[in-house]
């Protein structure tokens, strides 16, 4: 005869275990039936779109040159010899007799003077390591040196230079003038063609329609937005430059970059001085702006 106990523990074994193996199920369901979290959205970049020159109002970085002496939180300077790749003829140095205040302009001169083995000195003054520019507007406001031989420039290197070599890190050369055509102004692009060597492409010679660079103080200015870089000259557009010139190369524009202000003395872009030339030589700039849209 069967032990009417021992039924009852079995059933009660059997809907334990079913218990168990519901909740069991119930669980799995469960788990799968969580939802995916939805992405974490990306932030825009901003003044990443193109927008038209007079919207860019918002000022984010300046100096309007207005103390008695070159702020060293804003620049450095690149110093000595060497030919700097171009076979410059001149000496950069720190000293007051190159760069200076007055009357709330920049100066940097070149002068007719000996050290460290050359004949001429002059300042190279960068923003390296504090001011790093991207997407918006940078205008320079400045009046240019003239004279065979004399090559003052506004331009940009891109930061990450001591990560990816010259012509990886990408140039951008906002203004240079050959001192000999004071009338002609040029901007070009340097960067990494598909064998890592150097590509170039600029735009044709800015004539002025009379007189000189010399004569008077202009505005170059440079919009940066991504892939499409436009240039103005007084606020005119004279030149765009986007991914699709570079043919194959790299584009590098779209990274941060610095700038550099300079006049450098001789060179392959110009030639040496002439005895016509007359020294000292000044580009006096009123001011630096990096400007955005709200």
């Amino acid at each position: 005869m069967k032990n009417p106990l021992a039924s009852v523990s079995v059933l009660r074994g059997f809907a334990q275990a079913s218990f168990v193996l519901a909740l069991g199920l119930a669980s799995c369901t469960e788990k799968k039936a969580t939802p995916t979290p939805d992405p974490i959205p990306v932030a825009a970049e901003t003044n990443s779109e193109a927008r038209d020159y007079s919207s860019y109002t918002e000022m984010v970085w300046n100096d309007e040159f207005a103390g008695n002496a070159i702020d060293p939180a804003k620049w450095g300077y690149d110093t000595g010899g060497g030919g700097w790749g171009n076979n410059e003829l001149e000496y950069y140095t720190t000293s007051a007799e190159n760069s200076y205040i007055n009357n709330g302009n920049l100066v940097i001169e070149a002068k007719r003077q000996a050290q460290g083995g050359r004949d001429y000195t002059s300042a190279r003054m960068l923003t390296k390591g504090k001011q790093n520019f991207k997407y918006g507007r940078i205008d320079v406001r400045a009046k240019l040196p003239q004279g065979q031989g004399i090559w003052p420039a506004i331009w940009l290197l891109g930061s990450d230079i001591d990560q990816n070599n010259w012509p990886k890190c990408g140039e951008i050369d906002i203004m240079e003038l050959r001192g000999q055509e004071p009338n002609k102004m040029l901007t070009t692009m340097h960067f990494a063609n598909t064998s890592g060597t150097r590509s170039m492409k600029g735009s044709p010679d800015q004539v002025l329609p009379s007189g000189n660079f010399s004569d008077s103080f202009h505005t170059f200015s440079v919009v940066r937005s991504k892939d499409q870089m436009r240039f103005f000259l007084d606020g005119n557009p004279y030149f765009t430059f986007t991914p699709s010139d570079v043919n194959g190369g790299s584009y590098p524009f779209n990274n941060p970059f610095f700038m550099i202000l300079n006049v450098a003395v001789g060179g392959d872009f110009l030639g040496p001085p002439s005895t016509s030339t007359s020294f000292p030589q000044r580009m006096e700039v009123d001011y630096v702006r990096y400007l955005q849209y709200k």
